[in-house]
């Protein structure tokens, strides 16, 4: 049953924003994304608006309306969430109780732990709302003018736990991060408010160093929970907030296939398509495309350093964005740079199948057994750390396909 009243997110930019499929699976009710410049918020939060959620620039420039704000919305002094009842407009913030759970469920503890956050906006003074109801021993924050900055923040070498709230490193510009975390040895922890991309290059390294790590996406789906609660006066479970973290990763991460030429991939991913009616994307074949001529013909006239570079071109364009069969060139495994785009939207398969078992014709790096066997020698340890599973292609490519499904 729809529940009545007019709900919605205000921002001066909402074009990437999750919260409208994130209501929408909370409940039956009208949520709207709505885009204001300063000047139009008193004429919208004096309107015909039942409740709104607020973000970037608007959570501190919302407060001089609001009737009433909750404690830890005054404690942080912003609001993300406000509701019009009983003739008052009330403020609270949810991203607190959003944030905290993110942490949680990543099993990051802040207890007696260094924490150095990056930000001084509304999310960083969240974060270090957070990492003192949360018992930090001692919290830094890192700005880029401040007197702990990019600079010189790597002497904190102490520092446990990171949290980024600056949205370095976010869709569109994903290849970048706004500071180093191998160079702290006591860290234990990585958080990045950032939920798209999946993963960014800051949590990409907290995870090839082996330690905790989360990204935004828990925070932004258990904030919206915890609003709708304000906008509804009702409680909902928190096994919501998993439900729809699943059913949003799956929709949205992109499946990426890795493997030898003639492994099978681009046949699993057209099976893969039909499964999930995600679209397809050869690389090679978006290669040869803009090219306007075969990889043969590409090897033959520029090499394969000219092909390879290409290549890393086309595999960061379309792994930029998630919900997508992935299906890579052999090769891809050659560059460790090509294994951050996999990973920041999507989950890596291996497709394996036996050498001898491999189609070579129209390869020009498989003319023959020996040939094959050496380069499968060669990139045998890349296709192992690249990988998130390894799935056997021996048998029916249908059982290699399903198995991908299961694993989903």
């Amino acid at each position: 049953m729809a529940i009545a009243g007019k709900y919605g997110l205000i921002g001066a930019s909402l074009k990437h924003s999750f919260s409208k499929n994130i209501h929408a699976m909370l409940g039956e009710y009208s949520y709207d994304l709505y885009e204001l410049r300063p000047e139009e918020l008193a004429a919208f939060v004096y309107g015909d608006i039942t409740a709104f959620n607020v973000t970037i620039p608007y959570k501190k420039d919302i407060i001089p309306f609001l009737d009433v704000i909750d404690e830890k919305a005054k404690r942080i002094g912003a609001v993300n969430t406000v509701v019009k009842r009983d003739g008052k407009i009330y403020g609270y913030n949810t991203d607190f109780d959003g944030m905290y759970y993110m942490l949680n469920r990543a099993g990051i503890s802040l207890e007696g732990k260094k924490v150095m956050i990056l930000g001084t906006g509304g999310t960083g003074v969240t974060a270090r709302a957070v990492a003192e109801y949360a018992g930090a021993k001692d919290i830094v924050v890192v700005s880029r003018s401040g007197v702990v900055n990019y600079d010189n923040a790597y002497e904190h070498t102490d520092t446990e736990v990171i949290i980024n709230t600056t949205p370095v490193g976010m869709f569109p510009s994903l290849y970048a991060h706004p500071i180093e975390p191998n160079r702290f040895p006591e860290l234990c922890g990585v958080a990045d408010v950032i939920y798209n991309p999946n993963m960014t290059e800051l949590t990409y390294e907290a995870m090839k160093m082996g330690i905790a790590y989360t990204n935004g996406l828990p925070m932004l789906v258990a904030q919206a929970k915890y609003a709708a609660e304000h906008f509804h006066s009702t409680i909902y479970p928190d096994e919501t907030i998993e439900r729809i973290l699943c059913e949003m990763w799956r929709d949205k991460q992109n499946l990426v296939l890795i493997g030898m030429p003639g492994s099978g991939k681009s046949t699993i991913a057209s099976l893969l398509a039909e499964m999930t009616g995600k679209p397809v994307v050869d690389t090679d074949l978006e290669i040869e495309r803009e090219q306007g001529r075969s990889i043969p013909d590409i090897f033959a006239a520029e090499g394969e350093g000219y092909f390879r570079e290409r290549e890393r071109e086309v595999l960061r364009r379309v792994c930029s964005e998630g919900g997508k069969i992935i299906a890579t060139g052999g090769g891809v495994v050659k560059s460790i740079d090509n294994e951050y785009p996999m990973r920041a939207n999507g989950k890596v398969f291996w497709i394996k199948r036996d050498v001898e078992r491999l189609a070579r014709q129209g390869r020009p790096l498989s003319k023959d057994i020996d040939a094959v066997r050496r380069l499968y020698a060669e990139r045998l340890s890349n296709y192992e750390s690249f990988c998130d599973f390894e799935i056997d292609n021996n048998g029916d490519v249908a059982d290699a396909a399903q198995r991908i499904m299961e694993l989903l």
